[in-house]
């Protein structure tokens, strides 16, 4: 008599288990808890302490526009993350339409990570190039090819290298359709975040 056929589902928990993502995802969220949580108490001290935060951030509205400041945090989310999105999410604060602007950010960060992933796709067809940016990203590529979708997932919502994750699906020509829906959960972060920061600037 054959054996029952596993569900999906538990083929796939033993996969991402074998395969080392659980313990990827949890080394992730261990190194993003104490920078999150400095981040927060900066926030905090800074605000209630030094100067009052609301006061700078709306100095910084005053003194540039708001296309400078979306054209810079864009480039950033494009160029591997380069400034945290937690400044930015900081900034709207003091908006005249906070929520507005924070899908505003939200959005030009999905934007940059498709921007990324077609910068992959370009990178793939330039074979030079290609080889020299495998062998610097040859961890994060591996990882894609094993997890995929789920990876991009995880730099969409955790504080990881989304940017990188985007750059690398583009580079192994992942499934177009499946990453955009994968990556439309950095909005999910945007919310998070944006309620954190709100609070802590309130």
């Amino acid at each position: 008599m054959s054996k029952a056929k596993k569900p999906k589902y538990k083929l796939l928990h033993q996969y991402y288990k074998y395969t080392g993502f659980y313990s990827f995802i949890w080394e992730g969220i261990r190194k993003a808890i104490i920078p999150t949580a400095i981040i927060v108490a900066v926030l905090f001290y800074v605000n209630y302490q030094v100067i009052n935060l609301n006061e700078g951030l709306m100095y910084i509205t005053k003194n540039f526009s708001d296309f400078f400041i979306f054209t810079v945090f864009l480039a950033s989310e494009t160029i591997l993350g380069l400034i945290p999105p937690d400044i930015f999410i900081a900034w709207t604060k003091n908006t005249d339409t906070p929520l507005l602007y924070l899908t505003i950010l939200a959005f030009l960060s999905y934007l940059g990570g498709v921007i990324a992933y077609f910068m992959g796709m370009g990178i793939a067809a330039i074979p030079s190039v290609n080889k020299y940016l495998y062998g610097k990203m040859t961890k994060h590529i591996i990882n894609m090819q094993k997890w995929g979708g789920f990876l991009i997932a995880v730099g969409a919502l955790l504080p990881l290298p989304f940017a990188i994750a985007c750059l690398a699906a583009g580079m192994i020509n992942f499934s177009r359709k499946h990453f955009f829906l994968f990556a439309l959960l950095r909005f999910g972060r945007f919310i998070i975040y944006g309620f954190i920061i709100y609070s802590a600037l309130s």
